[in-house]
């Protein structure tokens, strides 16, 4: 994945409050700040978080027992905490991947 180095300092000032938000409602960028490529990565952290989140609970749910106690708790611990680092960087003015899962590049 190409990480958006370039992105200047207006964009980044005019769009936090998107990227912020992306990880909360991933689309919300889309909508509102489409052509910022700051907003876009973030929202692009976003969706990959809630994929994440699907999968967990759903692998989760339909593992008896183990599921159960371990991949729930642990699992939606994990994206708590996946949530924080991207609200952080975000708000941190970075675009840092999330770890071991943010490398991918669903939206352009």
């Amino acid at each position: 994945m190409q990480h958006p180095h370039h992105i200047n300092s207006k964009d980044i000032e005019e769009n936090k409050i998107w990227a912020v938000l992306a990880y909360f409602i991933f689309f919300l960028p889309l909508i509102a700040a489409r052509d910022s490529k700051f907003a876009m990565y973030h929202a692009n952290q976003g969706l990959i978080l809630l994929i994440f989140a699907v999968a967990v609970n759903v692998i989760g749910t339909f593992i008896p027992i183990l599921g159960w106690l371990l991949i729930l708790p642990f699992g939606n611990l994990a994206v708590i905490i996946y949530m924080i680092i991207g609200i952080f960087n975000s708000a941190s003015e970075k675009t840092k991947p999330l770890p071991l899962i943010g490398d991918f590049d669903i939206i352009k």
